[in-house]
């Protein structure tokens, strides 16, 4: 099982994020990665919804021999993560809420902490019950972003209207005080540049580096570290035209082909 591959997925190209970070620390591992491009984004999205498409896709990454699955997906972490975990007691499951808490709270050194995340995510206040539980007393300041994800499946990362969008969200979180922001979905570290020149004096939090670490820390622990690298394989629910060539600048890494898969 230990040169089995590491189950991430995402609604769509933005958990290429978290696979790039994965591949990093682990670079004998492989990954299969599914995009949910049938239904992305999640974020405006009802969480019965959200948790069927997680469980739906890690049924699906198990049965192609996932030993770990990560959802590279913040709002499936906050909602569907007791779900999952619940389907697949062996199988470590790992979410990006932890980890960018985490992350955020190290580095806010007692400052308020802004959240820039979909509109699920930051209606679950899974990021303030998590920073809570480690600093009370630093105040949490989340923003809803509607526009980000549908900005970098179309390419549109470094365009005026990810500019325009960037300095409206973060407007709020500048005027807090935030000197902390969390990318809190996993599209957005392809939007920090936007983020970084609308809010030039906070530190940006990328919470795909903390989820690395802990799983690798996590399959070192289960001593399931994999031997030798066979392959990364990429899955998807619906088509998009930019996937390979995108998804492969966005991942670091060529991303030859794609299989088409019906959940």
């Amino acid at each position: 099982m230990n040169n089995s591959p590491i189950g991430v997925f995402d609604s769509g190209m933005g958990g290429l994020s978290v696979a790039s970070e994965i591949l990093k620390v682990l670079p004998e591992e492989s990954v299969a990665y599914f995009a949910d491009f049938a239904h992305v984004p999640y974020g405006e999205r009802p969480y019965s919804e959200i948790r069927s498409f997680a469980l739906a896709i890690s049924e699906f990454l198990v049965s192609r021999g996932a030993k770990a699955i990560v959802m590279a997906c913040n709002v499936s972490s906050a909602v569907a993560m007791d779900t999952v975990r619940e389907r697949f007691p062996r199988i470590p499951v790992i979410g990006m809420i932890k980890s960018g808490a985490k992350a955020a709270v190290a580095a806010a050194a007692g400052k308020p902490v802004g959240v820039l995340a979909t509109t699920g995510t930051i209606k679950s206040k899974a990021y303030d019950a998590e920073i809570a539980k480690l600093a009370p007393e630093i105040p949490v300041f989340g923003v809803g972003c509607p526009r980000f994800v549908p900005l970098v499946e179309a390419g549109k990362t470094h365009s005026p209207e990810a500019m325009e969008a960037a300095r409206e969200y973060a407007e709020p979180l500048t005027k807090a005080d935030c000197g902390t922001i969390v990318l809190g979905c996993t599209h957005y570290p392809f939007l920090a540049d936007a983020v970084r020149a609308a809010a030039p004096k906070a530190k940006l939090i990328n919470p795909a580096e903390e989820a690395a670490s802990y799983l690798k820390q996590t399959l070192e622990r289960l001593d399931l570290l994999s031997a030798e690298k066979t392959g990364d394989k990429f899955y998807a629910s619906g088509e998009n035209k930019n996937f390979l060539t995108l998804g492969s600048e966005f991942l670091g890494e060529e991303i030859h082909a794609v299989k088409y898969v019906t959940l």
